[in-house]
């Protein structure tokens, strides 16, 4: 019989004992099993990955130890003790801490509120605020990240409010942490800066589980791994005993042949977009490149260099102070491009844009499958005009897609986030755009539905499309893409041709000096006119 949760973190001792024991929990929502029997236990002084496909039931298991659900059956132990984690307060009195996925930081809140949220000190009944602030910049002090605990946290970017996330989660005190997806809003830089700090907390004899789709970050950073289909238990083994191949294996349940499809080997076709130059800011940079038809083209570079203004304003969501860009349609017809007219003409032209953030910018995840998917086609449809819409079209992109739902009447934001991508993409096809810009094409994504991913993109490139890619994960550009440009302070330092490309050499580009840069290609120009 389960007792209630005792206050109080569990001390850690110094042999590599269980913190936490998990032994047959199942947990069901209405007539959907997200776990079945699953068993697992957690050591003093180690980093535990939890990895698997996108609804394998990894979320589930922690939101479990994380108090936010409690089991339909089975049994937690902490510390040796049955617990019962009726709510994430209960949780942190045995020593839980949990950074989730989604971010839980208040925008109207600043650094220092949000990171003492719920034990802000006072004082004759009073907050505090000098202590407060004190406090909080301690805690950021201490974690190494360099943000000013009175920002308000609504001014921040998205890796950043991860980072105040993150702060939330180590500064209590607590021997057991898990980590959601920490990196996948998080730059090279801050990605380092976590790795760390889980390395700090290993050393200091806490526990750690760390969910995440990355292999090379599961390699690097874990001892031990975890692996769920299904909701079921698939496999828990050291880290020494995988290879790369039998994770994918594990987590897929199949043999992977090919993360990235083969590259184009016949001629490209014409240029699509001619960007002879696109100045998103006024009196900023001018960024200039071309994107062909049959290619695929990444842009890439240290976060916040400007590549994401670039892609904005050349879909036409945010209005560029100039530009000069030529559209080649299918037909051979030239014309002018101008992303200034926003983005229904943009897409009238035949250029769609898939955005970071599928959930808050893209889908509408209350809506069923066929409606987000048919919004392409109503781009700039009059109020009053009456529009056939084609199951047929839809079903048959789905099926092509192989997306995973239960039928296309199925609300978006019940699918996996690989799934609700392919949504994404499903909805330019609908719309008959041949030229695709993506942001960050498999962020949140499992590995399976990656290789997926990159298969329907290199689909539409052979087929006489456009893709350009915005990505941050230099290897996923490496792989998938036929040129990649690296952009630094809004100007596009250089194009690298992917199979000649490593790591190391986008990553120089990416931090070479502007001017240097700028002036080794206008000389690189002017011997090839």
């Amino acid at each position: 019989m389960q007792m209630e949760a005792p206050r109080g973190p569990v001390s850690v001792g110094t042999g590599p004992r269980d913190l936490i024991v998990v032994r047959g929990v199942s947990k069901a929502f209405g007539s959907t099993t997200a776990l079945s029997g699953v068993s697992l236990s957690g050591r003093a002084g180690s980093i535990h990955a939890i990895t698997g496909e996108n609804g394998a039931g990894k979320s589930t298991l922690m939101k479990l130890l994380a108090g936010v659900f409690h089991p339909d059956e089975g049994e937690l132990r902490v510390g040796g003790r049955a617990v019962r984690l009726n709510s994430p307060a209960a949780a942190r009195r045995v020593g839980i801490s949990t950074v989730f996925q989604e971010l839980t930081v208040l925008p109207n809140l600043t650094v220092a509120e949000n990171l003492m949220l719920g034990r802000e000190p006072t004082k004759l009944g009073l907050l505090a605020r000098s202590e407060m602030l004190r406090e909080a910049q301690d805690v950021l002090a201490r974690i190494g990240i360099d943000l000013d605990p009175q920002s308000s946290c609504g001014s921040l970017t998205i890796g950043q409010q991860q980072l105040v996330e993150i702060a939330k989660g180590v500064s209590t005190d607590a021997t057991i942490f898990i980590f959601d997806e920490p990196t996948a809003p998080l730059n090279r830089a801050e990605v380092s800066k976590l790795e760390t700090l889980l390395k700090a907390l290993k050393a200091q004899g806490k526990l750690v589980f760390y969910i995440s789709h990355r292999l090379d970050e599961i390699f690097r950073l874990c001892d031990t791994v975890t692996v769920l289909k299904d909701g079921k238990l698939v496999s828990t083994e050291p880290i020494e005993a995988l290879t790369t191949d039998r994770l994918i294996t594990l987590m897929v349940g199949r043999p992977l042949q090919a993360l990235f499809p083969p590259r184009r080997s016949s001629a490209l076709g014409a240029v699509a977009l001619d960007v002879r130059s696109l100045t998103p800011m006024p009196h900023g940079p001018t960024a200039s490149f071309s994107l062909r038809r049959g290619e695929i083209v990444g842009m890439g570079g240290l976060e916040g260099q400007g590549q994401r203004e670039i892609v904005r304003a050349l879909a036409g969501a945010v209005r560029p102070w100039r530009s000069d860009i030529l559209r080649t349609q299918r037909t051979g017809e030239t014309q002018a491009f101008d992303p200034g007219e926003g983005v229904v003409r943009i897409v009238e032209q035949g250029v769609g844009l898939i955005p970071e953030d599928r959930k808050l910018e893209g889908l509408y995840l209350d809506l069923p499958i066929q409606d987000n998917m048919w919004l392409g086609a109503l781009r700039g449809t009059g109020l009053l005009r009456t529009v056939h819409r084609d199951s047929a079209v839809v079903a048959g992109i789905a099926k092509r897609m192989q997306l995973r739902a239960r039928d296309l009447a199925q609300e978006v934001g019940a699918l996996s986030g690989g799934n609700q991508q392919k949504v994404m993409i499903g909805r330019w096809l609908a719309a008959g755009v041949d030229t695709l810009l993506i942001e960050q094409p498999t962020r949140g994504v499992d590995v399976g539905a990656k290789a997926e991913i990159y298969g329907l993109l290199r689909e539409f490139a052979d087929q006489g499309g456009a893709v350009l890619a915005l990505s941050s994960d230099l290897p996923e550009l490496i792989g998938l893409c036929d040129r990649i440009l690296i952009v630094n302070g809004g100007c596009v330092m250089g194009c690298v041709e992917a199979e000649a490309a490593t790591e190391e050499s986008l990553l120089a580009l990416a931090l070479a000096d502007v001017k240097t840069a700028q002036s080794a290609r206008s000389e690189t120009q002017e011997v090839t006119a």
